[in-house]
Order: C-alpha cells, then sequence, then structure tokens
C-alpha cells in the first residue's frame, strides 16, 4: 500500500512538504518499504488517508536515503517504523505514556487508532497547543524499553 501514499526521499522534499502544508496535521512515517511492520503500518495509514484528507497529509519517509538522514538524525529515528507530526510547520508532539513525547514508535492496531490519534492532535494544534494527549488506552500504544549503550 505504499505505493498509495506519497514517498520523500530526498532532504528537499522533506522541507517542502513541511513547509508547505498549511492548516493541516502532516504526518510523516520514517521507515522501509522492505520491513513488516512498516508495510502494516503503511496499509492502515493507506486505507485512513482518505478519511483524513480534509484536516491531515499523510507521506512516507525512506530512512535508508542518504538525503534524509539529518531528518533521521534530528528525530532520533533508531526503531522503525516511527511516525512524526508536524502542524503548520510546528513539530507537534504526544504525552502516550511513553518515554518519547516526540514521535510515535511502532504501527498502529487498526485505522481508527491511527484516526483518533490525528483527530487529536488537529484539535490541540487548532486550539495552540504544541503538546497534546494520547486519546488510546494504553493498552493499544505499542511500548517499547529504551537501552543505552555504554553508560
Amino acid at each position: 500500500m505504499a505505493y498509495l501514499l506519497n514517498t520523500l526521499t530526498r532532504k528537499l522534499e522533506v522541507d517542502s512538504v513541511v513547509r508547505d502544508t498549511i492548516d493541516k496535521v502532516l504526518v510523516l512515517r520514517f521507515g522501509r518499504a522492505s520491513d513488516a511492520v512498516c508495510l502494516q503500518l503503511d496499509d492502515i495509514l493507506a486505507k485512513s488517508a482518505r478519511e483524513v484528507s480534509k484536516f491531515a497529509v499523510v507521506a512516507l519517509v525512506d530512512v535508508d536515503s542518504e538525503d534524509v538522514q539529518v531528518y533521521v538524525k534530528y528525530f532520533d529515528i533508531t526503531l522503525i517504523p516511527s511516525t512524526v507530526f508536524f502542524f503548520n510547520a510546528h513539530h507537534m508532539k504526544m504525552d502516550s505514556g511513553t518515554a518519547d513525547h516526540t514521535k510515535w514508535v511502532g504501527a498502529f492496531h487498526r485505522k481508527q487508532d491511527f484516526i483518533d490519534v490525528v483527530e487529536a492532535i488537529y484539535r490541540g494544534a487548532m486550539k495552540g497547543k504544541l503538546i497534546v494527549n494520547c486519546p488510546l488506552p494504553p493498552e493499544r500504544i505499542p511500548r517499547y524499553q529504551l537501552l543505552y549503550k555504554d553508560i
């Protein structure tokens, strides 16, 4: 389903879509087209894209592309898929009870979960908030153990 969504492979393309998406939530999925979890998330994103089209734009970013490594480092994309949200070129954060509020790590369990998250971010952004609470119950939020090397 990744072929149905806009795939960005250059920094200039990512810069342009972040800058030019006005009054809509921009959903950037960082991942690989060959990864099974990314394909599951891409399927959910592609099926949801039409339903959220009035208030969101969905794009995929290929983490293997050399040109977007600046974003991979900036957002600390170590686990894929990772989904980052923007509104009017502002990075939107979400408090989902995990250690990292800057991005969503992993796939959504179902289509409605993704729609609920994007809608919550949109409503919060329209009120001027830069961080919103996650509308999903804790059992539907992916959990990852953060491991630190050489500490």
